[in-house]
């Protein structure tokens, strides 16, 4: 990979640098969790031994009650403090059956209270993280945009889009090659005329492409649309048949006359992005503290188009609950935590509706 590609912006590197904060709030969480069971175990085992102590009172209290009715006249004060016992007794049990209730209810709430926090922290750390693969991959498609306008612009490549003679077509293709093999994370690239004939590449040995038509394709339609060289068509991630049915992330420009943003249109210049192998990298790189949890790229129809796990690539659908964030968690219905984070978009990059995802069902 370039060295363009291995640039990240501020806030991803510090989430990726930075320690775990996660799991210090995690550790912390089942700390108090721990003691706050503990404190209620403690509790109810005292106040059982009160009502322990109390039903002895009480059991005291009968037999004099008892003993003093034997002795008649003479046990009658006896009597009267036997009762008062009782009273105490009854009174004590009342307290320690009220103290049990409302500490075990209070414990349980706090528990709760824990848990919801808990569990909150580890969603707000979820879509950091989600925040953190959409942002990296902005940033790496920003450049394939500068890219492929940049080298539109190419006077070898304006030559031969304008006549595509023997000697332009293999100058182009040389100058093609020359920038792959500087640029290692494209798959390929082409040269179109105006009819969506390729002319040339920069990989034919590999790839025998050059004569094959692209006309039907979404890109190249969109690409001869394009009002001016500034502008730029970033196609849908999809598995291009000419180049062994890898996953790609197209980006054209139109090439003009003069190398000129205004000339006349005279071609398409398509770069092909090596999709599956740069995503993948970004997306197992995020930092969860889960083997279950997964790391996930959806575009704009929640489609998986790159998965820590490999699974589900351009057919898999996530059904997002979004209600209209931006960001945010929520637990599905099978009790699994989902957050999720859409693009932000990097300088003129406004991205393509895609979302960071991660889910993570422990």
């Amino acid at each position: 990979m370039v060295a363009a590609t291995d640039r990240t912006s501020p806030r991803a590197a510090a989430l990726a640098t930075t320690p775990d904060s996660g799991e210090q709030d995690t550790d912390i969480a089942a700390l108090i969790a721990r003691l706050t069971a503990e404190v209620n175990q403690v509790a109810c085992e005292k106040t059982r031994s009160i009502q322990n102590i109390t039903n002895q009172m009480k059991m005291l209290a009968l037999n004099a009650l008892i003993e003093s009715s034997r002795a008649g006249v003479q046990g009658a004060g006896f009597a009267v403090v036997a009762q008062e016992v009782r009273a105490v007794g009854q009174q004590v049990e009342t307290i320690a059956r009220e103290l049990e209730t409302q500490l075990t209810r209070r414990t349980a709430n706090l528990m709760q209270s824990i848990t919801q926090m808990t569990e909150r922290s580890r969603g707000e750390r979820m879509v950091d993280l989600a925040l953190n693969a959409i942002e990296l991959i902005d940033r790496n498609l920003y450049e394939r945009t500068c890219d492929v306008r940049w080298w539109a612009t190419d006077s070898a490549v304006v030559d031969c889009a304008e006549a595509a003679n023997a000697a332009n077509v293999a100058l182009v293709a040389e100058r093609l090659a020359v920038i792959l093999r500087a640029y290692t994370v494209y798959l390929d690239l082409w040269l179109c005329d105006l009819d969506g004939n390729i002319i040339a590449s920069g990989r034919g040995r590999q790839f025998d492409v050059t004569g094959a038509n692209v006309a039907n394709t979404t890109w190249f339609r969109d690409a001869k649309k394009l009002r001016s060289g500034d502008d730029y068509v970033a196609g849908d991630v999809e598995r291009q048949p000419l180049l062994g049915d890898a996953q790609v992330a197209t980006y054209c420009a139109s090439v003009r006359q003069g190398g000129n943003a205004h000339g006349r249109p005279l071609g398409v210049l398509a770069i092909h992005f090596d999709w599956q192998t740069q995503a993948r990298a970004i997306v197992e790189g995020v930092r969860v503290d889960d083997d279950k949890a997964r790391v996930l790229l959806v575009d704009s129809n929640f489609r998986v188009i790159a998965a820590s796990d490999g699974q589900g690539l351009l057919t898999e659908r996530v059904p997002l609950t979004l209600n209209g964030r931006r960001a945010g968690f929520y637990n599905d219905r099978t009790g699994a935590q989902i957050a999720f984070h859409a693009t932000p978009g990097y300088e003129t990059y406004k991205g393509l509706g895609w979302y960071g995802v991660i889910m993570q069902t422990g």
